[in-house]
């Protein structure tokens, strides 16, 4: 009998607790529970639709009103304008001090709750009658939002009464409805812990958070297991900007520096007169340039406007090796083959040459060549590092024995889960017949390594074993990329952040904060004072951060899939970002905006980006296996170049060949000019130069060298 009626009551308890409070109400008063209903009825005036206590008004700014269940309203408080008008300002304040000392993993969070927090409380002042505080508190904090909001602040500025308030636009918007908010729960606790502990400015706070906002804790964890939907992660509310695109920045409102670092002076001197000396010895031929003109004409001496400054981003001092190397620069620019673009409506030839790795079981995740084109690297789902000659040579050792056989690749072990990402020191091809024992190497001697285990390793590639373990991130690290002058390297990773490190140091310089989902992808700009990341999932964007700052100074959104692939030009004025739904986009740096977008490759991923040294044209590899160059100056609409023909393979491993005729007799389903070869999915943009198709060889990387000889490697799958 007990257990029966225990039965009833926890059947008839759920009932309640599931009903909305309106309801409940309409039951007791059907069933005669006159005292439990009026109970009732003085319980729910303190907790909201979602059960949840609501906090007390600041003391002195009147009861409170409800409007639409989303925000509070009621008449003008009592005279004075002291008590809960001035918490107001007093409670923004901690709230601003706190997020600015937090940590900047949450940050960049914790950020997104100061402007609807600003806006209420002045939005409450004004409602409580007490304009002139009003007044006093949005010039005394207004200024901290006048970058993104500067046109609600002017029309903040003519509320001056509740009236106002109850027929003003962006005031009913905003109090009309709950400001969606997808913050971490751990920051959202911390919140909470710090305003509850400084109850006489926080309480304040605590009432505008749980009067105004929802929160979405759910789609924070959703990101976790990859199945989060876009609609959870929408911050504000319908109509309102909230600041979070960063249109500050896609206003070009930050000033760049893209222009080439100034070369130390003492190096210059170094290196002019080593070049002076190697003109003497060999005389230019007939039309040719010599090295000094090339070295003047190219090399920049002097600190200026257009880039950044040597005291901005310091450099160790250079050495016998860094004099070496910037005279086989300056030789190899000189005498490489020279790319200027598609001419007369025929793609510059371009040679390539393909590594395929075979009997890989598809274990391989990244591929690497160093920069004097003399080794590679690739890093395996087995956890260890292998790395080749490419000219079956043996690699060098200073830990060789008499005995020990010389050997051509090499084994690296020290990871303890896959290795996603390898990274060779900046290096280049030693002079002709130089004595290794008197002129110093100018071979690759680091190598660096990311992985699944959370960590960074530094390898010498003379010693062969690992140096340095970095460790910092919370979770994989997908991507690691050494900077163009060495020394600095950065990485990105599953906890959302791109960390700048240098090489010397065991923790990270920076922490770039600001992707919602994890960062993938990571490349340096060649003037070493940028860094771009990529973003997968719900975000899909690509962000440029400066090295020396730490802030974001541009976001480029366009990609509706995975983006896979990053490339900065040569010239440091596009950036080339490829997704895995098959598009390239190239994007203006300086205006912050999509020059073009670039189809042809199948379905899979672009996997690999590189530009020719005269960053007239891109090379991309990808999983539909083939390696095709773009003519990066060409329009992707078909305007310009219509007559030359298009190579495409529409993902698959037979090329066709498509003449300007018959092309323009398929299809167009991406604008002008585009072509789509019939049966395939794959759509052409006539700024395609060519395409070089493998038998079964995904591409997982594409090299111009500075010579623009493309390499590309890749794995057989039979």
């Amino acid at each position: 009998m007990n257990s029966g009626t225990n039965r009833q009551q926890h059947a008839f308890a759920y009932k309640l607790v599931n009903l909305p409070t309106t309801a409940v109400i309409e039951y007791l008063l059907k069933k005669g529970y006159n005292r439990t209903e009026q109970t009732l009825r003085e319980e729910s005036k303190t907790i909201d639709k979602d059960s949840k206590p609501i906090p007390p008004r600041p003391s002195g700014a009147g009861p409170a009103a409800t409007t639409n269940g989303a925000g509070a309203a009621g008449p003008a408080g009592p005279s004075n304008g002291v008590g809960g008008v001035s918490k107001y300002g007093q409670g923004f304040k901690l709230l601003k001090s706190w997020v600015e000392t937090s940590l900047d993993i949450y940050k960049y969070e914790l950020r997104r709750i100061l402007w609807p927090v600003f806006i209420y409380s002045f939005l409450e002042m004004v409602l409580q009658g007490y304009p002139q505080d009003a007044s006093n508190y949005l010039r005394a904090f207004g200024s901290d939002f006048d970058n993104i909001h500067h046109d609600v602040l002017q029309t903040l500025e003519t509320i001056r009464s509740p009236a106002h308030v109850m027929e003003n636009e962006t005031a009913k918007l905003y109090r009309g409805t709950k400001y969606r908010i997808p913050l971490n729960s751990t920051a959202y606790a911390n919140l909470i812990t710090h305003l509850e502990s400084n109850p006489e400015q926080g309480n304040t706070i605590l009432y505008l958070l749980s009067t105004y906002y929802q929160y979405s804790f759910e789609a924070i964890i959703n990101q976790a297991h990859s199945n989060v939907e876009e609609a959870d992660l929408l911050e504000g509310i319908p109509g309102a900007f909230t600041g979070v695109s960063n249109k500050d920045m896609m206003d070009n409102n930050t000033v760049l520096k893209l222009g080439a670092m100034a070369m130390e002076n003492d190096l210059a001197q170094d290196v002019r007169a080593a070049l002076e000396d190697e003109d003497a010895r060999n005389p230019p031929v007939l039309g040719q340039s010599s090295l000094v003109e090339d070295f003047d004409l190219n090399i920049k001496r002097e600190d200026s406007v257009d880039g950044p400054s040597r005291n901005d981003i310091p450099l160790p001092p250079s050495r016998a090796r860094d004099v070496i190397m910037e005279v086989q620069k300056i030789k190899e620019h000189r005498d490489r083959f020279k790319i200027e673009g598609r001419t007369g409506g025929v793609g510059p030839a371009v040679s390539v040459c393909i590594f395929t790795f075979h009997n890989t079981l598809d274990t391989i995740t990244s591929i690497e060549f160093s920069d004097d084109n003399n080794m590679v690297a690739v890093g395996t789902e087995e956890s260890y590092i292998r790395v080749w000659n490419l000219h079956g040579e043996p690699l060098p050792s200073i830990n060789n024995t008499k005995d020990a056989a010389p050997v051509s690749s090499r084994r690296l072990i020290g990871h303890s889960a896959p290795v996603y990402s390898v990274s060779f020191s900046p290096s280049i091809e030693g002079p002709d017949g130089a004595d290794e024992k008197s002129i110093p190497s100018t071979a690759p001697r680091l190598l660096l390594s990311s992985s699944s285990d959370k960590t960074v390793r530094l390898w010498s590639l003379e010693a062969w074993t690992c140096l340095i373990v970095y460790k910092g991130h919370d979770g994989p690290v997908w991507n690691v990329r050494w900077g163009p002058f060495g020394h600095y390297f950065a990485t990105c990773g599953w906890d959302k952040t791109v960390r700048a490190w240098a090489q010397d140091h065991i923790s990270y310089l920076r922490m770039m904060v600001g992707h919602d989902t994890n960062v993938n992808q990571v490349v340096w700009h060649p003037n070493g004072a940028y860094i771009f990341s990529a973003s997968d999932n719900a975000d899909k964007t690509v962000r440029m951060w400066s090295l020396t700052t730490g802030e974001c100074v541009r976001v480029f959104s366009g990609h509706t899939d995975t983006i896979s692939a990053l490339e900065c030009s040569p010239s440091g004025k596009i950036l080339a970002s490829a997704d895995n739904g098959g598009s390239i986009i190239l994007w203006d740096l300086a205006k912050g905006t999509a020059i073009k977008r670039c189809r042809g490759h199948g379905k899979g991923g672009i996997w690999s980006l590189s530009f020719s040294v005269e960053s007239t044209v891109l090379a991309s590899g990808g999983a539909d296996g083939t390696v095709r160059l773009w003519d990066v100056e060409a329009s992707a609409d078909g305007v310009k170049n219509t007559d030359g023909e298009v190579i495409g393979t529409g993902g698959q491993a037979d090329a066709t060949r498509l003449t300007g005729t018959a092309a323009a007799a398929q299809p167009a389903t991406a604008g002008v000019g585009a072509h789509k070869k019939k049966g395939k999915d794959t759509t052409i943009t006539p700024d395609q130069l060519s395409a070089f198709p493998t038998k079964k060889s995904p591409v997982y990387k594409v090299k111009f060298t500075r010579m623009n000889l493309l390499l590309a490697g890749g794995c057989f799958l039979p």
